[in-house]
């Protein structure tokens, strides 16, 4: 990190949002059961940066999550900042994920990305019907601020 960066903006650890799919799908990979998967997803969730009390606020609420979420975006149509937490462990996890795909992108690789890590690591039928809602509605929101964005 150079001295003049955000110290809470965290460089995509791949260099495109399809990377960083195909990273998450190789590392669910490694994981025998959905016992050790949710374990990873909560410690993801562990690790998210912190997220200033200031920005918990309505206009960062994810309405449609029966878990507490706030999300908030910066930056402009060539990289879209996303900073999230939630107070469920398992929920900070999916936000870990979807951060890693879509945060530091452009407004433009936001909107032609596919959520394919969600099938590919077998989400879709591991989580109740009310996450399934709430990563829909997490979603809907990163896709909701890249569309702002680009215009």
């Amino acid at each position: 990190m150079n001295p003049t960066s955000n110290p809470t903006e965290v460089d995509p650890q791949e260099a495109s949002a399809a990377l960083a799919q195909t990273a998450i799908a190789d590392e669910f990979g490694c994981f025998s059961d959905w016992t050790e998967r949710y374990q990873y997803l909560i410690d993801l969730g562990r690790k998210l940066p912190e997220f200033p009390e200031a920005l918990r606020s309505e206009e960062t609420k994810v309405h449609g999550c029966q878990s507490q979420v706030w999300l908030a975006a910066s930056g402009d149509a060539a990289r879209v900042e996303f900073r999230a937490i939630s107070d469920s462990s398992i929920v900070s996890g999916l936000i870990a994920l979807l951060l890693r795909v879509y945060s530091g992108r452009s407004a433009a690789e936001i909107l032609e990305t596919q959520p394919t890590f969600i099938e590919a690591i077998g989400l879709s039928k591991h989580l109740s019907p009310t996450r399934s809602n709430g990563l829909a509605a997490m979603l809907a929101t990163i896709q909701r601020h890249a569309a702002g964005l680009a215009g």
